[in-house]
C-alpha cells in the first residue's frame, strides 16, 4: 500500500518525507486555502515546492467544471512537474477530460467518488487513480469501507489498472481497514500516519527495557 499525505502544509510534508514512508501527496482548494495560498501564481508556485519535496505523485486539483476549462487548467498543472497528477471532479465533463488526459499520457485522479458506478466510469475513461471518500460517507450514515471493498472487487474482476486511492481517511482504524480491503493507496493527515507508531504496550515495554538497563548499567 502507498501512503500519501493529504495536505498543502510544507512542514507536515517534510516530516512525512523524513519518516521515510511517504509515496505522494494529495491536495485540494480547501487545503490550499487553509495554508493561506491565494491566487493562481501562488498556487502554482506552491505545487512546485511540494514536488521538490516529494519523490512521488502529487495530486493538483482543477477548479474549472467545464470541459474546456478542465483541459486548460489540467495541461497547465501537468506542465509544472513530471510528478503532477491532475485531480478532476467526478462530473460528466470531468470524465470526458480524463479520457482526453489518458490519451495524452497525463496522469489523473478522479475525486469526489461516492459510488462504485462513479469509480467504474472513471476507470473506463482511463483514470490513474479514483478517490472514494470514506469518512464523508460515514458522516451520512453509509459504510465508506464497504465502498472501498466494492471498487477493489470490481477493478479486480476486470483487470482495470486504475488504483483505488482511499480518501477522507480520518484515523488509524480507517487506514488499517483500507489496507485489509486491498486499497492501493491511502491518503490522510500526518497524524494518522504517525498514529501507526503508537501502542501502549510498546511504550510500556520500552520503559521497562530502559529501566532494566539502568539497573544493570547504572
Amino acid at each position: 500500500m502507498k501512503f500519501f499525505i493529504d495536505t498543502a502544509n510544507l512542514k507536515d510534508i517534510q516530516e512525512a518525507v523524513e519518516l521515510g514512508v511517504l509515496d505522494g501527496v494529495t491536495t485540494n482548494p480547501s487545503l490550499m486555502a487553509k495554508e493561506g495560498i491565494k491566487g493562481t501564481d501562488a498556487v502554482m508556485s506552491h505545487y512546485r515546492q511540494i514536488c521538490e519535496l516529494v519523490d512521488g505523485d502529487v495530486s493538483a486539483e482543477v477548479i474549472a467544471t467545464d470541459y474546456d476549462g478542465i483541459i486548460r487548467e489540467g495541461e497547465a498543472l501537468a506542465d509544472l512537474h513530471p510528478n503532477i497528477v491532475v485531480k478532476v471532479p467526478m462530473i460528466k465533463d470531468g470524465i470526458k477530460a480524463i479520457k482526453y488526459f489518458s490519451e495524452k499520457g497525463i496522469k489523473t485522479n478522479c475525486t469526489l467518488i461516492f459510488s462504485a458506478g462513479q469509480a467504474l466510469l472513471a476507470a473506463k475513461a482511463g483514470a490513474t487513480y479514483v478517490s472514494p471518500f470514506v469518512g464523508r460517507l460515514d458522516d451520512i450514515g453509509h459504510d465508506g469501507l464497504q465502498l472501498i471493498q466494492q471498487i477493489v472487487d470490481i477493478f479486480s474482476n476486470y483487470g482495470y489498472p486504475t488504483q483505488v486511492l482511499a480518501a477522507s481517511v480520518r484515523h488509524v482504524p480507517h487506514l488499517i481497514q483500507c489496507a485489509e480491503l486491498g486499497a492501493d493507496v491511502v491518503t490522510c493527515p500526518l497524524n494518522v500516519i504517525t498514529g501507526l507508531l503508537s501502542h501502549p504496550l510498546t511504550d510500556k515495554g520500552l520503559a521497562t527495557f530502559l529501566a532494566d538497563h539502568k539497573k544493570v548499567n547504572g
